[in-house]
């Protein structure tokens, strides 16, 4: 399951863009929603054991010394 976080304005600062991913560990089958409270992967069988990753997404970065020439 793939789920999409446009960047917004939060208290400290600006949470980007970014992608969720959430698969099975054991075949990296890509579950939906409806899959993940299950307790066996529907593609393998095997005890659902879940693998996360997060993907940013970076437009710009500040100056970090000052400005740039």
């Amino acid at each position: 399951m793939k789920t999409l976080v446009t960047a917004r304005d939060v208290d400290s600062g600006v949470e980007p863009t970014h992608t969720i991913e959430v698969i099975c560990a054991n075949c990296e089958y890509d579950l939906d929603e409806s899959e993940i409270s299950a307790d066996t992967c529907a593609d393998c069988g095997q005890p659902l054991n879940l693998k996360q990753s997060v993907t940013l997404a970076i437009t710009s970065l500040p100056p970090i010394f000052g400005e740039s020439t």
